[in-house]
């Protein structure tokens, strides 16, 4: 929780702490490390620091927004499938099939191709793409728990859909779609580091460290350990990120030590 907190400081408070502004030209190109470029300079020589800081908003921010998107997508889409079945459940579960037959990255790309690569485009594809797996879960875990007693008397007593879904189901799967949030976001985040890495990601001069990985990626050839330092922030995030869901799925399932 301390590492992502520091993610969240850096990421909302990035112009404070960065010593030099996100595009800003500040030295020659590959400046090794010291005062004051302290992780050296890139291919531009923009300052490694600052972007790293910077990137911290950018990749981190659309990864969440991103996510949030993907489950309520999924999540709606799932819960409705569950609870009114029929033919409504063949629609979707159909239709989440036919996307999950190609791979998510490869998919990506095509439609990231197609439609552009702009920050909108990159949220909408990703989510879109990444709800057919939140779908799949919560349609599963739901499936559990509307064939409950306590669901069907809720039925008899004449509750409408959504008071269902609220108060019956809802709640009963919480801590499985805690846990699934926290992966997705994971998934998400590496995903959109990805495409940046491949040139489909977030556009430049915009800092991401998917594209500072590949901007700097010359450097590792003379041993130079500049295009580790945003790799070393995704794979700190994703770890905190997980060790954390494991946390609140433990607490939220009632399980004890």
């Amino acid at each position: 929780m301390v590492v992502i907190f520091i993610y969240v400081m850096l990421a909302v408070l990035a112009p404070v702490f960065a010593p030099f502004s996100e595009t800003a030209i500040v030295a020659s190109e590959y400046e090794p490390w010291g005062a004051p470029y302290y992780l050296g300079t890139d291919s531009l020589g923009r300052d490694m620091l600052s972007r790293l800081i910077f990137a911290a908003r950018n990749t981190v921010g659309i990864a969440f927004l991103t996510t949030l998107l993907a489950f309520f997508l999924g999540g709606a889409m799932g819960l409705l499938a569950s609870t009114l079945g029929g033919w409504i459940d063949q629609i979707f579960s159909r239709a989440v099939d036919v996307l999950m037959a190609i791979p998510q990255l490869i998919f990506a790309l095509l439609l990231l191709t197609i439609v552009g690569t702009n920050v909108v485009n990159l949220i909408l594809v990703i989510a879109v793409l990444d709800s057919t797996r939140v779908y799949r879960l919560s349609r599963a875990v739901a499936m559990n728990v509307v064939v409950m007693d306590y669901v069907e008397a809720a039925k008899l007593r004449g509750e409408g859909l959504g008071w269902l879904i609220r108060r019956e189901i809802l709640p009963n799967i919480t801590a499985p779609l805690i846990a699934e949030f926290g992966l997705r976001f994971c998934f998400v985040f590496l995903t959109i580091s990805a495409l940046s890495f491949l040139g489909l990601g977030i556009q430049p001069p915009t800092a991401d460290w998917g594209s500072m990985v590949r901007d700097n990626a010359t450097l590792i050839t003379f041993g130079d350990p500049t295009p580790l330092m945003p790799a070393a922030a995704i794979a700190l995030l994703t770890v905190a990120v997980n060790f954390v869901v494991d946390w609140m799925l433990h607490r939220s399932s009632g399980l004890k030590d």
